[in-house]
């Protein structure tokens, strides 16, 4: 890949926004943009639950590709807001391929980070034929190693961040943190839940880049608990694929060009995950940008990730 900078494409509207509903209970957002004629490209947020937006759109050429955003069950636009029933990782690849074909779509290229990568790695091996190609950030597998990572490991680094997030707790609560807050998040009692979630949200917005943030936008009250709802219900239950040996799974995945971006000082989802898929997938294109966390808004990580976009769109007029 060229050592060309890149940046983010300029701001665009979608030209579609609508609801799908895929299930009796969920109805998911989405919405296009870019090229209605152009190269399919469907983005997977990560979270798990925090919805897309509109910056998302920006890494792709709107003449080249018909871009797809959507907000997975329970996160974002899509209704019920938080709902955790019905709500698993085999329940969103179902819905990508319900997604897929209303959109009247044969292949797609499928671009995910963080929670996102997951979700991209198992919709591609389930549905390996609709897949043009992969394009995956800060790499997750829900392994163990990785969920104690994130629930303790990163204190290592930051300290102040993890501290903060467990110094919410009484004392006598602190040697399960994932519980704690799942019990307190999952209250009815919206002046228990609302707070907790807020906090569990700042902690992850605290690690998330290599340099201090601004923390971003701030949301709405409804926005902190969905997320932090739909997060907590995924990470109790090892993201429903950590029963899985995803690095023996995309084997099947060798003839799938794919780009995997990686953020050397990633303190979400350690660097060692995306090296081992490298491995798993010797065809890949592996970009281990220096300095970098786990943020897509980092301007290596930008730049990186937009090369890849850019990539494609030689492969895609080649077929």
């Amino acid at each position: 890949m060229s050592q060309t900078t890149y940046n983010l494409y300029q701001e665009i509207e979608p030209y579609t926004a609508s609801w799908l509903k895929v299930s009796p209970i969920h109805q998911i957002y989405y919405e296009e943009s870019g090229n209605p004629d152009g190269y399919p490209v469907v983005f997977l947020h990560g979270g798990p639950g925090s919805g897309c937006n509109p910056t998302q759109r920006r890494f792709f050429d709107p003449v080249h590709y018909r871009i797809i955003l959507l907000d997975q069950r329970g996160c974002g636009r899509s209704l019920p807001l938080g709902e955790t029933e019905d709500n698993d990782t085999d329940a969103l690849v179902s819905d990508l391929e319900q997604l897929r074909s209303a959109l009247n779509i044969e292949r797609w290229l499928v671009f995910g980070g963080s929670w996102g990568s997951s979700l991209a790695l198992a919709y591609a091996i389930a549905h390996s034929s609709r897949v043009t190609g992969l394009i995956l950030r800060g790499i997750f597998l829900s392994r163990q190693s990785e969920l104690d990572w994130f629930l303790g490991g990163s204190l290592h680094f930051y300290p102040e961040a993890w501290s903060k997030l467990v110094s919410y707790l009484p004392h006598d609560e602190r040697s399960d943190v994932l519980q704690a807050f799942a019990q307190r998040v999952f209250s009815d009692d919206a002046n228990i839940s609302v707070p907790a979630a807020t906090a569990w949200n700042t902690y992850e917005g605290n690690i998330m880049t290599l340099r201090p943030s601004d923390g971003g936008k701030p949301v709405s009250d409804e926005i902190q608990l969905a997320r932090a709802r739909i997060q907590l219900h995924y990470i109790l239950h090892a993201c429903f694929i950590g029963q899985r040996d995803m690095l023996k799974e995309v084997s099947a995945l060798s003839a799938i060009p794919t780009v995997i971006v990686q953020g050397r000082y990633d303190m979400v989802c350690p660097p060692l995950t995306a090296w081992e898929l490298k491995q798993a997938m010797p065809h890949a294109e592996f970009v281990m940008v220096p300095d970098a966390g786990h943020s897509a808004m980092e301007p290596g990580t930008t730049s990186a990730l937009v090369a890849a976009t850019e990539s494609f769109k030689s492969l895609s007029r080649s077929k």
